[in-house]
């Protein structure tokens, strides 16, 4: 992994992006900016974003097999068509819970598109600071985002033993996917929210869309929701 390189492929300025997806047929990149209630579509050959804003803080998409995408949105299942610009609410959970919302999202094999609240906590070393969005290279290791940590670190889930670390140039590292020609560039979303104007300066592409190249491993393609 000597060839590594990093560069901030979208300065989108995020105040907390997330759920990074990759869409092998239109090689572009998904993801969302939560507070911002945005979903957003780069497109990797012609470098332009496309976005479409929903009615509440936005948490995760996902590819569906029968076209277009899913998303969770507040506390809502949605189905969302890109062309209208518009979501469609598929299912509603925790009606009676205010201020309530999902807090990620992934589809798994079966097709089944599973969100929560509340995610896992791994142990990690103190100067990780806040596991967060992770995925599995082909190898079947997992890459884990560290939120305040700057970092993606690549983990044995059978030991725990990290295998690896890479460093970005912004802090709050939120989450991770593989995407690319055959799968073998990582992109990291990122958030700049909470940021005093001291720490923008120090950090400009905080908020931005990173790829990493030169990682010497590939990774798998995302599963798409079924329903």
């Amino acid at each position: 992994m000597s060839s590594i390189k990093i560069e901030c492929v979208l300065p989108e300025n995020c105040q907390c992006g997330e759920s990074p997806v990759w869409e092998e047929a239109s090689n572009s990149l998904l993801f969302v900016d939560i507070p911002a209630k945005k979903v957003c579509r780069w497109d990797s050959l012609t470098k332009q974003v496309q976005r479409v804003t929903v009615d509440a803080p936005v948490s995760s998409v996902a590819l569906r097999q029968s076209g277009d995408y899913v998303a969770t949105i507040g506390t809502k299942f949605c189905a969302l068509n890109w062309k209208e610009q518009s979501a469609v609410v598929l299912a509603t959970v925790d009606n009676d819970k205010k201020n309530n919302r999902f807090n990620d999202g992934k589809v798994d094999p079966a097709g089944r598109y599973f969100a929560a609240n509340r995610r896992s906590v791994y142990k990690l070393e103190k100067e990780e600071q806040i596991p967060d969005g992770m995925c599995i290279d082909a190898e079947g290791k997992l890459w884990v985002a560290c939120y305040n940590g700057g970092r993606v670190i690549r983990l044995d889930p059978v030991t725990g033993k990290r295998l690896h670390t890479v460093k970005l140039p912004v802090d709050k590292t939120t989450s991770c996917c593989f995407g690319g020609k055959n799968y073998s560039e990582m992109y990291v979303t990122c958030a700049r929210d909470g940021m005093d104007p001291e720490g923008l300066l120090r950090q400009p592409e905080a908020g931005g869309i990173f790829k990493i190249t030169g990682l010497g491993v590939k990774g798998i393609a995302p599963y798409s929701y079924a329903g």
